[in-house]
């Protein structure tokens, strides 16, 4: 066995072994990279970010975006504990800033960092269509998704090696043109599609941890259907993005809104 093919099956093996069950699906999801590996670099980044860019604080703005953000994580240890799954946060270290940028976006690194452009606050409206954001941004954390790209990134890299040993007696154009086509075939029949669902199972944990915080689910609907207005439709083909389209992901949030609700009825919580 030469060199390249242990590669190849030892990156394998890694795949079928290094698994880790997401707690909301009760799914088993790729994990070749750990979250002790992942937080300390996710939180020097972030510091960095902040460092580099300008923090908003001291502002009613500012302090709702902690507000939400905290009744965010309440939610989130409720339903874990409830679930049996004590101390799953227990290497979160949650943090919650408005920044100033015309941006309409918010992002939450590894670990529980997070941060609002200036913005995506008039798209917002109110504490509930921050808590549709907050509550996806979150599920994105919770769910460690940053962790299950990083794996198939490698997965991917592995499966590239692969390609370029199996065309490494041809000639270059061939093993340029093996090489394009495995970019291609991973890239839509694999990485995209992967990060779509990503967004859409952090939709659906993003709905039960706003409703279990409080927030309507109904309102979700209605935040989206105002992101799509804004983008004014400039959006490049569903399956070219790393994202479902707007009328895929607002038709998902309305067939969930039911289950949110009784999720959120199991603590205490009902909506008219």
């Amino acid at each position: 066995m030469n060199l390249k093919t242990g590669f190849i099956l030892a990156g394998s093996l890694a795949l079928v072994i290094s698994c880790a069950k997401n707690p909301f699906t009760g799914k088993s999801t790729m994990a070749l990279v750990s979250n002790s590996e992942i937080f300390p670099s996710s939180f020097q980044q972030y510091n960095q970010f902040l460092g580099e860019n300008k923090v908003v604080k001291g502002t009613k703005d500012a302090q709702r975006v902690e507000s939400v953000g905290m009744k965010i994580k309440v939610a989130s240890e409720k339903w874990l504990n409830a679930n049996g799954y004590e101390g799953y946060l227990k290497d979160y270290k949650w943090e919650y800033n408005l920044v100033d940028s015309k941006e309409v976006n918010a992002w939450c690194m590894p670990g529980g960092k997070i941060v609002f452009y200036t913005g995506i606050l008039p798209i917002c409206k109110d504490d509930a269509g921050m808590a549709t954001v907050m509550g996806h941004e979150v599920a994105h954390a919770l769910a460690n998704h940053g962790q299950q790209r990083m794996s198939a990134g490698l997965l991917q890299q592995v499966g590239a090696v692969g390609v370029a040993a199996a065309t490494g007696n041809k000639s270059e154009e061939t093993q340029q043109l093996a090489m394009t086509a495995y970019g291609a075939t991973t890239q839509f029949g694999g990485m995209l599609p992967f990060s779509r669902a990503h967004e859409s199972e952090a939709d659906m944990i993003g709905l039960t941890l706003m409703a279990i915080a409080g927030y309507n689910p109904d309102t979700a609907v209605t935040f989206w259907e105002r992101m799509s207005a804004n983008s004014g439709g400039q959006k490049p083909p569903e399956f070219m993005s790393t994202h479902p389209s707007d009328a895929t992901r607002i038709a998902n949030l309305k067939k969930l809104i039911p289950n949110a609700k009784a999720e959120a009825a199991k603590f205490g919580v009902t909506f008219k």
